[in-house]
């Protein structure tokens, strides 16, 4: 189900990607731009624009998906590419993440939700590291829940309808990206016990 939906997802936007590879924008050159795009969205959650960082997170999550589709169509695609899209997601996260840190440790009486925020992008890399590491012992592991997309999609969500709502985004995603690093956990302690 979540496989078909970006594999959609990827066909509709696949004529500004071939457009974008026919003009010679470089995939590496949309990583970046998805990286300072995301670096905007937690100067901007920080100083508690919500709405801008909505769409400066939104630009981000474009090009983060774009980049691998430019890389395929203009021949470019490579393991580094792959790597430093794969880094430069996580370094993505943090800003945003960062940024709610300093909004709510401003606003908020209680250490509460600067603390959830730490946890949240804590199991954001936790969920990333369990697949990297899995896929390091030749072991497939994409599964769990909360993978970057529908992470994406909760805190856009969460942002664009203001602080009360990225709240409760914050328990849901510190919950759910633990459960989901939990589950790949079992899921590669089930694969190494296969005979």
């Amino acid at each position: 189900m979540k496989s078909a939906i970006k594999n959609g997802g990827r066909e509709v936007l696949r004529p500004l990607a071939r457009l974008l590879a026919n003009v010679g924008v470089s995939a590496n050159g949309l990583t970046w731009t998805g990286l300072a795009a995301s670096g905007a969205a937690g100067a901007l959650l920080a100083a508690g624009r919500f709405r801008g960082a909505a769409l400066a997170l939104l630009a981000g999550a474009l090009c983060d998906v774009l980049d691998g589709s430019v890389a395929r169509l203009s021949g470019r695609a490579s393991r580094f590419g792959a790597f430093l899209d794969s880094t430069v997601d996580r370094v993505a996260e943090l800003f945003v993440f960062a940024g709610m840190v300093v909004y709510f440790g401003r606003n908020d009486g209680s250490s509460l939700y600067p603390l959830l925020a730490i946890l949240a992008s804590g199991g954001s890399f936790l969920v990333s590291y369990t697949r990297a590491r899995a896929e390091g012992l030749g072991i497939s592991c994409s599964v769990g829940w909360m993978e970057r997309p529908e992470r994406l999609v909760v805190l856009l969500v969460a942002i664009v309808l203001g602080p009360g709502v990225v709240r409760v985004a914050l328990w849901v995603l510190t919950v759910l990206t633990f459960f989901t690093a939990a589950q790949r956990m079992i899921h590669v302690h089930r694969e190494t016990r296969s005979p």
